[in-house]
């Protein structure tokens, strides 16, 4: 009876120390706040994405053969 309750106790402080162990958001490359800065920057991308995506599809941009987006040629 002993043997078991020994086990479980054993068991417990285990799972207590692992999931202790693996609380926060960070990795080990990057800081919880650069983390948090380089979603935030996806997000915003990705919305203005989906916004040309839209403008796009509505024709909301007048005509042009100049792009919206910043790109940069290879080379000189």
């Amino acid at each position: 009876m002993k043997q078991n309750s020994r086990r479980w106790m054993a068991g417990i402080l285990i799972c207590g120390a692992v999931s202790a162990a693996g609380i926060g958001c960070s990795t080990p490359a990057y800081t919880a706040k650069e983390r948090a800065n380089a979603i935030g920057r996806t997000m915003a991308m990705e919305w203005k994405m989906a916004q040309d995506d839209i403008d796009h599809a509505l024709l909301l941009r007048p005509v042009t053969n100049l792009t919206v987006w910043h790109v940069r040629g290879i080379g000189p």
